[in-house]
């Protein structure tokens, strides 16, 4: 599809030259689209050395998921005060406020040397995910007032894709700079990552949110407000599950690295080659979910559907590969789908949920799929040593395809009925 500007020559919005022509016409949307980009690759960094090194000193399962448990607890408390604050302060101070402490607490790691220490590594990682639930829910909430209208499927696509592919890019040269310079390199770099989105940042010259003109309200009643919001309008609610029901089946992630060290015996560069494996398909995925799922509401829940489905499918795959090089293909399979309804799921809600409340709604959204994976990933690192990695995959595979059935009936609905063939953005139903 080709839309003309009030210039006159056709510009694209769909596919690689939409992309690249909203980059190069955007100068603000590609400051921030860069910022995540380095800021996402220095997560990935951070991660793979640090599921390294908590690993080699424990040699558990269990312990290194709560490395990500450490991270995810400390989000979903944060989410509901982040939405709240997106929508009452300044979304730019906030996101690089964030920054810059985010910055600073990288720096910790540096003094974590063994297992003595070790204990710090999940303290600096839950303090850092507090400023995340600020930096990411506040960014969603921001990237509709920073394209036109017509470029923001486009746009959602472009923020969703930069989280695979700085997951592909940073799994990847983390791994190897964690073996060949050590994994303080990968905490420098993190560090880095930080600052330099920042500056970024502090250049945006469009405004992050719409001009407020209502009075602020307190964080319980912004929350009864959202949910109220949620539940008159079930599209809202459907999509506000996505994520969340997703998480269910979140254990799998935490094998990955499991799987690497102790199954396929590669360390550090394994749990970069499955990472980025991830990471590549999940980064394809958000660009195939915008291209199949069309216009309308019917089309993005159909998607949907097909894409949480072929999450658990792969997945129940990966755990009967017998090399490393197939389970990364099952990964990536799998994370085309999971690229794609978290992309799906995000535009969505960018679309239908107005701006006063947007950021509200994300906390909801991000806390649930917060909280959903942090269950899920103790229980895999317990079920990993209580019954061994490939049980546990095949378990929460099986979780995956069940909530994606569930899903799916749930919203015949939303799939079927008078509004189904009707523009996404059009009013709320009845």
């Amino acid at each position: 599809m080709e839309l003309r500007d009030s210039a006159g020559p056709s510009v694209p919005r769909t596919g690689l030259r939409g992309a690249f022509s909203l980059l190069s016409r955007n100068a603000d949307f590609r400051r921030l689209y860069v910022a995540q980009l380095i800021s996402f690759g220095g997560d990935w960094f951070l991660l793979v050395a640090l599921y390294g090194l908590v690993l080699d000193a424990t040699g558990s399962p269990f312990i290194a998921s709560l490395i990500l448990v450490s991270q995810l607890v400390p989000f979903f408390l944060m989410s509901p005060v982040a939405g709240h604050l997106a929508d009452r302060l300044n979304r730019q101070r906030l996101m690089v406020g964030a920054d810059v402490a985010r910055a600073f607490l990288c720096l910790g790691f540096l003094v974590i040397g063994g297992g003595n220490l070790i204990w710090l590594a999940f303290v600096l990682q839950g303090v850092i995910a507090v400023f995340n639930a600020v930096f990411e829910q506040t960014s969603e909430a921001a990237v509709p007032n920073l394209v036109d209208p017509e470029d923001l499927p486009l746009a959602n696509t472009l923020v969703g894709s930069a989280w695979g592919t700085m997951l592909a890019v940073g799994a990847a040269l983390g791994g190897a700079v964690a073996v060949l310079l050590g994994r303080h390199a990968a905490f420098v770099g993190d560090a880095i990552s930080f600052a330099l989105s920042a500056m970024l940042l502090v250049r945006i010259r469009r405004p992050f949110s719409e001009e407020r003109t209502d009075e602020p309200v307190g964080l319980v009643e912004a929350t009864t407000e959202t949910v109220r919001y949620a539940r008159r309008d079930h599209r809202v609610l459907a999509l506000i599950t996505v994520k969340g029901g997703f998480g269910l089946a979140g254990g799998v992630l935490v094998l990955l690295p499991v799987f690497a060290v102790q199954v396929f015996h590669k360390g550090d560069v394994g749990i970069g080659v499955l990472y980025e494996a991830r990471g590549l398909a999940a980064l394809i995925g958000s660009f195939i979910g915008r291209r199949t799922a069309e216009t309308t509401q019917r089309g993005l829940f159909v998607a949907i559907a097909w894409a949480l489905f072929s999450f658990g499918l792969f997945y129940g795959a990966f755990p009967l590969m017998p090399a490393i090089a197939l389970a990364a293909l099952c990964s990536m399979a799998a994370h085309l789908g999971g690229g794609a309804q978290w992309t799906l799921s995000t535009y969505g809600l960018q679309v239908l949920v107005p701006d006063r409340i947007r950021g509200r709604v994300f906390s909801f959204d991000f806390a649930l799929v917060t909280l959903s994976i942090t269950l899920s990933n103790l229980l895999a690192g317990w079920a990993a040593e209580a019954f061994g990695p490939r049980p546990a995959m095949a378990g929460f595979a099986a979780v995956g395809l069940l909530f994606a059935l569930a899903w799916a009936w749930a919203t015949r609905g939303l799939r079927s009925g008078v509004h189904a063939e009707a523009k996404l953005g059009g009013s709320e139903p009845a």
